[in-house]
């Protein structure tokens, strides 16, 4: 059985879920396990074999954490398991719940 992970910032649980898929040492959680308030982020980035990645912001204890979540809304074949997808970073401490 999976471990159950969970994402936790500001003193707020953002996602939990023992389905979560890990790439490159980041925890990609299902887009549905996920219960923070993510704002929407004009911030892209690329990589070579996963695709383009889009941000979103986390609202959460009364603050905005900028562009700590990323996923990729439409990623290349190689990294298909990652679709529909949320990664967390810049601060979000993800750990065994």
């Amino acid at each position: 059985m999976a471990q159950k992970m969970q994402a936790k910032w500001n003193g707020e649980v953002l996602a939990e879920s023992d389905q979560t898929v890990v790439v490159e040492g980041n925890h990609y959680f299902p887009a549905e396990s996920v219960t923070a308030t993510l704002l929407p982020s004009e911030t892209t980035s690329t990589c070579a074999w996963k695709g383009t990645s889009s941000y979103y912001s986390i609202e959460a204890g009364g603050e905005t954490n900028r562009d700590a979540a990323w996923f990729y809304p439409d990623p290349k074949p190689e990294a298909e398991q990652i679709r529909d997808r949320i990664a967390f970073w810049k601060g979000v401490e993800v750990a065994p719940a």
